[in-house]
């Protein structure tokens, strides 16, 4: 067998901030100031978001994950030293714990107006938080071929990022309730098989002219290759307490794109399920996190997600080294010792049911490790 490049497959991190008011906790419009003082430093980097109390950041395209940890890094700390010099804080949570969508302002730009117009409610309430993990890809014929298997990996990695437990003041009793409340949108959730990129591109271009969306970004799934770009965009987890989880997650999908990749260049393939089935590990996941079960389809069993991230974990082993991403992987085993953002949250509720506590617990975390 040829020796397989692995160069391909670079990173692009996004992540969305809550910008929090250090005496109420309450989320607080920064009325765009942490954009506009942070393109003086990190240029487009940094950018609205829909609601006015969240703030993107992007990182640029990461060669590894070593280069992704740096970018993540800086990013965080740079718009945690401007929300400071403002008066404010921010945090990462997929939730804010109790604040109400209802007292969030709109930022006004055109494109969230034709948002809100056409989704109402639906868009109005979206007011979570999640981490988009941008894979580079060789073509975008392999694209589409490593996006139908990888779906199936897709609730293993969304189990262990939950990380919203709480919504509007409530314990919701699930780990992600952020994905909840994103099901409301249209386009959402796994998404189907494709069987080549021609079938892709042209179910983009039927909902195109029948005016279903205008553009493609308004596809709003767990997973999608991007329409103009070679990356796969994995886009079901909500953003992680700490830029060490987020690190860990990106190695992650970056690894089974190379484990997937190089399966292919074997003449071999991973199992292809149906979005249905998928869907029940999802819902799973949202639900218990890394404390439940998940059904392995190949046995036609649950089995404990614990193991299955495990069993992840020894798959992807023979990549890992070519990606140089041991260590961030290595993350995966502190995630399942220490718990989930979720179960870390939760934990800090139980000491004496504080929701403000978990709040100070969110923008505590926000730097931690670095």
């Amino acid at each position: 067998m040829p020796n397989l490049s692995y160069k391909h497959f670079t990173l692009g991190v996004e992540e969305e901030y809550m910008v929090i008011d250090p005496t109420t906790r309450e989320l607080k419009s920064h009325q765009q100031k942490i954009v506009q003082e942070g393109q003086k430093m990190i240029k487009d980097k940094v950018k609205a978001e829909m609601h006015q109390a969240v703030v993107e950041v992007g990182t640029d395209i990461c060669a590894d994950v070593a280069e992704a940890f740096a970018d993540v890094s800086t990013l965080r700390k740079t718009i945690s030293n401007i929300a400071g010099e403002l008066g404010l804080w921010v945090g990462a949570s997929g939730t804010h714990p109790f604040s109400h969508w209802e007292s969030q302002l709109i930022t006004e730009h055109v494109r969230y107006n034709e948002i809100v117009n056409e989704l109402q409610e639906a868009a109005r309430s979206n007011l979570i938080f999640g981490l988009h993990v941008h894979v580079g890809m060789e073509t975008r014929e392999m694209a589409i071929h490593i996006a139908n298997s990888a779906r199936y990996f897709l609730p293993h990695i969304f189990a262990l990022s939950t990380n919203s437990p709480f919504w509007e003041g409530r314990l919701t009793g699930y780990k992600s309730f952020r994905t909840k409340v994103f099901e409301k949108f249209p386009r959402t959730g796994i998404p189907d098989f494709f069987e080549n990129i021609e079938g892709y591109d042209n179910y983009i271009k039927l909902l195109v002219k029948t005016n279903c969306i205008d553009n493609a970004k308004k596809i709003w799934w767990d997973l999608r290759v991007h329409p103009f770009f070679n990356t796969v965009e994995f886009r079901i987890c909500d953003i992680p307490l700490t830029v060490h989880e987020t690190i860990a997650i990106a190695g992650l999908f970056q690894a089974i794109c190379a484990k997937l990749y190089k399966l292919r260049s074997q003449n071999m393939n991973y199992m292809i399920y149906s979005r249905a089935l998928l869907n029940e590990n999802k819902w799973r996941a949202s639900r218990y996190g890394i404390d439940g079960t998940l059904i392995d389809f190949g046995k036609e069993s649950e089995v404990n997600t614990r193991v299955l991230i495990y069993e992840l974990l020894d798959f992807i082993d023979d990549v890992i080294p070519h990606l140089g991403s041991q260590h961030a992987i290595s993350h995966v085993h502190k995630m399942l010792e220490a718990g989930t953002g979720a179960d870390r949250q939760l934990k800090e509720y139980e000491k004496n049911k504080s929701l403000v506590e978990v709040v100070d617990f969110i923008h505590d975390s926000f730097l931690s490790g670095l």
